[in-house]
């Protein structure tokens, strides 16, 4: 169906309002807001968010920029919070004990309480199938602790906690690819977005994601200029560049059929994505060229197994 995206988000009332602490330049209060934008103006929503970035600057009580119910769990227990808090709306539904708009159930959380500390808890909601979507900001590392490695942190970043020097080289280890994990689920929504330079390929997943019955998950790219170690301005370049280099495709799974929504003419090399950010710079050195050679073929390998699964499954 065709639509004007600016007409549709213009016309709907910003349910993650100004005022937050987030730093300038950062993807996460991207995400938030135009992720809230995908509910329709008559549903209310339950939100929810671990321990991070999002909640410590968000809502600093008795200030709040949620205009909806807002939920601040523990690191590690998101999914399973707002999982009973979707449960207890079912169960006062069925009793007639609740009246008035209809309800959706929104978590947010970062890499740390997602890809990690929290996978088992968001693990359990998905697999017992509660209807809610759970969206996690991928910034990379640890950011509201001082920048420490995670799971989600890419191969050969510098952090806090794997320091680029003379003993190692960043992360060793390469980042762990939760949207896969996710849909090994066998949920009936799963997407991988990105928080800016695509705002109708992040809206629209978000209203695919909301309003889809069961257990959904949104896995978005949330650059972090304090630790990527980029210019607040060029938020919207590294984005760009993260999907024009292929190591952040935009793809959607919708009941186990791949859909790559996005298919670069001229892939750049991973080159591109590198240089702008201070965490890969060791890598440009020049007995270091091996790193970005590495990078590239595991970044080629994953873009080859993506574009498989799609024709496989929509064979």
């Amino acid at each position: 169906m065709a639509y004007n995206l600016k007409e549709v988000v213009a016309n709907k009332p910003s349910r993650f309002t100004s005022g937050h602490r987030m730093c300038a330049g950062c993807g996460a209060p991207v995400v938030a807001r135009m992720v809230l934008r995908a509910l329709k103006p008559e549903d209310h929503a339950v939100v929810c968010t671990a321990t991070g970035c999002m909640e410590v600057s968000t809502f600093i009580y008795p200030y709040t920029s949620w205009t909806d119910s807002f939920i601040h769990t523990a690191f590690e227990c998101a999914g399973a919070t707002l999982a009973g808090a979707e449960a207890m709306y079912k169960s006062l539904k069925r009793q007639n004990k609740l009246e008035g708009k209809d309800t959706k159930f929104i978590a947010f959380g970062g890499d740390g309480g997602t890809y990690d500390i929290g996978i088992q808890s968001l693990s359990g909601a998905m697999e017992r199938g509660h209807d809610m979507v759970y969206v996690c900001y991928d910034n990379g590392a640890y950011m509201n602790t001082g920048i420490q490695r995670s799971s989600a942190t890419p191969k050969f970043a510098e952090t806090t906690t794997s320091p680029a020097g003379k003993v190692i080289q960043g992360k060793m280890q390469s980042r762990k690819d939760l949207t896969e994990i996710m849909e090994a689920h066998h949920l009936p929504y799963v997407a991988q977005t990105i928080a800016v330079n695509n705002f109708k390929d992040l809206y629209e997943k978000s209203e695919k994601a909301i309003y889809t019955e069961g257990p959904c998950f949104l896995n978005v790219l949330a650059p972090c200029p304090r630790g990527w170690g980029y210019n607040t301005e060029d938020l919207m370049l590294i984005n760009k560049l993260a999907v024009e280099t292929c190591y952040w495709p935009l793809y959607e799974v919708i009941d186990g059929k791949y859909i790559v929504n996005y298919k670069p003419k001229n892939k750049l090399p991973i080159e591109e994505f590198l240089k702008p950010q201070k965490r890969f710079k060791h890598m440009f050195k020049p007995e270091n060229e091996w790193m970005i050679e590495e990078f590239q073929k595991e970044v080629d390998k994953r873009w080859e197994e993506l574009l498989n699964l799609e024709e496989i499954t929509n064979r």
